[in-house]
C-alpha cells in the first residue's frame, strides 16, 4: 500500500517542485529589473538637468573669451525702465529662471501698439561694438523685440516716452501676429522694417526657446536665428541707405548714426521670456557718439 502511494505521489511532487522553482525565478528576474530600472534616471531627468545647468551662467571658455552676463537668472540686477529708475514690475517679472515680459491686458497702447505704460527695459551699461546672444520665446501670437543702438535720450523725446528707437531683432510668433503679413521684414529675426530674414531662418515652435545672436561692430550688423544668419548689413552702404529712406525711421535725426547705446527688451504687451543673456565687448567703435546713457 505505502509502496503504491509514494508511486501516486511522485510525478505530483516532481510537478509541484517544478512549479515553485519556476515561481521563484520569476520572482528573481522581477527584482531585477525593477532594481536596475530605479537605479538609473530617465532620459528626461537628465536633459532637463543638463539643460538647467547651463541656463543663465557663462562656460569656462566664454569667460576666458570675455563674455559677461548680462542676467543672473535671478535678479533685475543691471537692467532699468527706459526713463525710470526701476522696472516696471507689474509688466516685467523674474520667473524660473527668465526674464517674463507679462502680457498687458487692458494697458493702453498708442496707434503703433507700443504700450503707454510699462514700457520698455534696458541695460544699465551701454555698448558700441558688441555681440550679443540670448534665448527667447513667445505666447501664440506674441510680438517683441531686442533693440540696440539705443540712446535714450533720443527715444524719450519722441512719444510713448518709455518705448525704445533703435535697431531692432524682431520676435514674433510668425503663424498667428498679424504683422508678419506687412512684409518679411516684419518677421522673426529680421531687422524690423529695414531687412527681412534670408531662406536659412529656422524658426521653432511657438513655446520652445529660440536662439538669437546679433552682432554690432563698426557699422557693420549682423542677426543669427538658431544657428542660421539670416540678416547682415552696413550701415554705410548704398543699400542700407535705401532700406532707410523708405522705413518709418527716415524721419527721424540720427537714428542711425552708430553710437554706444543700450541693449533693450520690447515691451509690446505681450507674454515673451528672455533668458542666458550674454554679451561680449568687441573692438571699439570709431566715431561712436557719446555713452546714450541719457
Amino acid at each position: 500500500m505505502n509502496g503504491r502511494c509514494n508511486e501516486l505521489r511522485s510525478p505530483w511532487l516532481s510537478a509541484w517542485v517544478t512549479l515553485e522553482v519556476i515561481a521563484v525565478a520569476f520572482l528573481i528576474f522581477v527584482m531585477i529589473g525593477c532594481r536596475a530600472e530605479s537605479s538609473q534616471p530617465t532620459p528626461l531627468s537628465s536633459a532637463a538637468t543638463s539643460v538647467d545647468a547651463a541656463r543663465n551662467q557663462l562656460t569656462a571658455a566664454e569667460a576666458e573669451d570675455g563674455w559677461a552676463l548680462l542676467f543672473d537668472g535671478e535678479t533685475f540686477e543691471g537692467w532699468r525702465g527706459l526713463g525710470r529708475e526701476g522696472v516696471p514690475d507689474a509688466h516685467w517679472v523674474v520667473e524660473d529662471g527668465s526674464i517674463h515680459k507679462v502680457a498687458s491686458g487692458d494697458v493702453r497702447t498708442a496707434a503703433d501698439g507700443q504700450p503707454l505704460e510699462g514700457g520698455d527695459i534696458m541695460t544699465t551699461g551701454t555698448y558700441a561694438s558688441f555681440e550679443l546672444m540670448l534665448e527667447w520665446r513667445v505666447a501664440p501670437g506674441a510680438n517683441s523685440g531686442i533693440k540696440y543702438n539705443v540712446s535714450e535720450a533720443m527715444s524719450m523725446a519722441a512719444e510713448p516716452r518709455h518705448a525704445a528707437l533703435g535697431f531692432e531683432y524682431q520676435i514674433l510668433d510668425d503663424d498667428l501676429h498679424a504683422d508678419a503679413a506687412n512684409g518679411p521684414d516684419r518677421t522673426a529675426g529680421a531687422m524690423y522694417d529695414l531687412v527681412g530674414p534670408s531662406a536659412a531662418k529656422q524658426l521653432r515652435p511657438v513655446g520652445e526657446f529660440n536662439a538669437a545672436r546679433l552682432i554690432f561692430d563698426g557699422g557693420h550688423g549682423e542677426h543669427w536665428l538658431n544657428g542660421a544668419k539670416v540678416v547682415e548689413f552696413d550701415l554705410d552702404s548704398e543699400e542700407f541707405a535705401a532700406l532707410l529712406a523708405a522705413s518709418k525711421y527716415a524721419p527721424i535725426a540720427g537714428f542711425a548714426e552708430p553710437r554706444a547705446g543700450h541693449i533693450v527688451l520690447q515691451d509690446h504687451g505681450d507674454d515673451v521670456w528672455f533668458r542666458s543673456i550674454k554679451i561680449r565687448e568687441l573692438s571699439p567703435l570709431a566715431g561712436a557718439t557719446g555713452s546714450g546713457a541719457r
